[in-house]
């Protein structure tokens, strides 16, 4: 990896996230060596991929280069791979470019989509992770129409027309509102000659009601703003399979669809090399301390979503979201410092600030740890916290303009298929059939 030896403690850590870049942040100018992975070179904001995907933002605007982040750090260091395997007996990590020793290790690698062991679902539907998954959602949805437009079967139409989302948590919900705002301003006027009424948003939900991890009364909010929108709500239905096309259940009700996007569950993007005994089964997230040291490690340690500290009041971990992973950021950075200084740590105490999350225009939920609410106001408060949250002063200035420019156009012009993407489990019409 051509990284220079050092007499300073070696802090290796995996994964350029919300919770890698909290730490890295904490670490500068400590007289430390730390060297950051990535398998990309940017920091994703994540909470807006929905929006990328829909074409109310370009990617370039939600993403932030690593090495910007830490161009001013001494003895700081970059490197593009992705590791394959930790040693923790020799103390270093096996990555595509080469291994590395390291005095401590910080795992931040976040979290996966979650299929739940079914690989024809994994195969043929979408997942919205990354921004190159959130592209090839958005070239999707816009080929769908522009080859509806070629069809004269009606049933074939319908099926390219048909969105079926999967898991009624925040992403599934964003992304629903977002295409039903599409359906309403936009697609009738780009596709004059479709029928865009016969468009459908179809949102499953296996439980009881959508947004299962906030407030009953931000629940029942969401899912009237979802219905007024045009959006299908299906509560209490899991989807068995999918295998390109039809969508069975565990009920009678199947779906004709050709596009899928799976948002109903993730998990630890987990590396090979630690204990099993330390991994919790499932959801792969590794076992942590109170001090986020991996359990049966004493410099090993995990942040973020990777990372299941399980107490009285988390007995599955903190929830997989973008807060706690910074606040564990910030605190195992100040820990670290601790620790090589001989001094004993301080233990997490998570600070939970809420929850968000938005439905459309002048639509959104919020519970704050002592009041909820909902509608313009929501709104509002949604769109300030994600501004401030961006990096880069220029990240929040293009987000900013363009939130005000298509709100005052109903408009969104990222609309372009700048990477095309063909599915290959969706029938290729022959001409005959146009």
């Amino acid at each position: 990896m051509n990284i220079p030896n050092s007499n300073k403690p070696r802090i290796v850590i995996i994964g350029g996230g919300f919770a890698g870049i909290a730490l890295a942040k904490k670490l500068r100018n400590k007289n430390l060596q730390v060297v950051l992975l990535d398998k990309h070179n940017y920091h994703t904001f994540q909470p807006l991929l929905y929006q990328v995907a829909t074409g109310g933002l370009e990617a370039g605007s939600i993403a932030y280069p690593i090495r910007k982040v830490i161009q001013e750090y001494k003895d700081f260091y970059f490197r593009l791979t992705s590791v394959k395997e930790i040693d923790t007996v020799n103390q270093k990590i096996i990555s595509e470019i080469g291994d590395l020793n390291y005095d401590y290790l910080v795992i931040a690698t976040g979290s996966k989509t979650n299929y739940f062991g079914n690989k024809e679902i994994e195969r043929n539907s979408m997942s919205m992770k990354t921004i190159p998954q959130s592209l090839n959602i958005r070239s999707l949805i816009l080929e769908n129409f522009e080859q509806a437009v070629l069809l004269k079967d009606e049933t074939e139409r319908n099926a390219l027309m048909n969105f079926v989302l999967v898991g009624g948590g925040p992403t599934g919900v964003e992304l629903a509102g977002a295409l039903a705002e599409m359906k309403k301003a936009i697609l009738q006027k780009d596709y004059p000659d479709l029928d865009i009424n016969k468009m459908q948003i179809n949102l499953i939900q296996s439980g009881d009601r959508i947004l299962n991890t906030m407030s009953e009364k931000s629940s029942k909010a969401a899912e009237e703003f979802l219905l007024k929108l045009g959006v299908k709500i299906w509560k209490n239905i899991r989807v068995t399979n999918y295998d390109g096309r039809i969508i069975t259940t565990n009920t009678d009700l199947t779906f004709d669809s050709a596009t899928v996007i799976w948002t109903a569950g993730v998990q630890g993007a987990k590396i090979i090399g630690l204990n099993a005994a330390c991994l919790v089964e499932k959801v792969e997230r590794i076992r942590v301390n109170q001090f986020n040291q991996v359990a049966g490690y004493e410099n090993v340690f995990a942040i973020g979503d990777i990372a299941s500290m399980e107490s009285q009041e988390y007995p599955q971990g903190h929830p997989m979201m973008a807060q706690p992973a910074l606040q564990q950021g910030r605190l195992l950075g100040e820990n670290l410092v601790r620790l090589i200084h001989k001094k004993s740590m301080k233990p997490f105490e998570y600070n939970d600030k809420g929850s968000m999350a938005t439905i459309g225009r002048n639509l959104a939920v919020v519970d704050l740890p002592h009041y909820h609410f909902s509608g313009v106001f929501a709104w509002f408060v949604w769109m300030f916290v994600h501004l401030l949250s961006l990096i880069g002063f220029k990240n929040k200035a293009v987000v900013f303009l363009n939130w005000v420019y298509n709100y005052i156009r109903f408009d969104r012009e990222g609309r372009l298929i700048i990477r095309p993407y063909k599915k290959r489990s969706f029938t290729t019409f022959t001409s005959d059939e146009v």
